[in-house]
């Protein structure tokens, strides 16, 4: 098992936590240079009711706290689910230096599904890994919308 996917198990775990809570299961991590997780976060947009509690701006917004810094230059952040654009916009501003993630999201992925972002001339755009577990990050998903489905028939 590579880094990459050692990370991103962490953040699976995230995401079927949200699942368990009724929350879309997305989880992320932030890792910083020394490879200490330093910010995660799970979907809680229905606990919070707040359009912005996605994992990725909760893992950021911590690993920030963290680090008493908005920049996060030598962290990779770990997402189980490519990023929305908001989400993408939060990985530029705060500098980080990769973006690792696991499924595409055909319907609002910013960073090649719907529209690729980090290929514009904006001031900072991280490097970029996508399929890192992207069956299982993918399988997670499904299995909690086909719930939903069949719990509302």
């Amino acid at each position: 098992m590579t880094l990459d996917e050692e990370y991103m198990e962490k953040a699976l775990a995230l995401a079927e936590k949200a699942a368990s809570l009724g929350e879309v299961p997305v989880g992320a991590i932030v890792v910083d240079k020394n490879g200490k997780v330093i910010g995660e976060g799970y979907n809680r947009r229905e606990e919070l009711q707040s359009p912005i509690a996605h994992a990725e701006m909760l893992a950021i917004e911590q690993a920030a706290k963290r680090l008493q810094s908005r920049r996060l230059t030598d962290c990779i952040l770990y997402v189980t689910l490519e990023p929305c654009p908001m989400c993408a916009g939060a990985v530029m501003n705060s500098g980080l230096k990769r973006l690792v993630y696991g499924a595409f999201d055909e319907k609002n992925g910013a960073c090649a599904s719907v529209v690729t972002l980090f290929d514009e001339k904006f001031t900072h755009v991280p490097l970029v890994r996508s399929r890192v577990l992207e069956k299982r990050c993918g399988e997670v998903l499904t299995a909690f919308f086909s719930e939903i489905r069949n719990n509302s028939d």
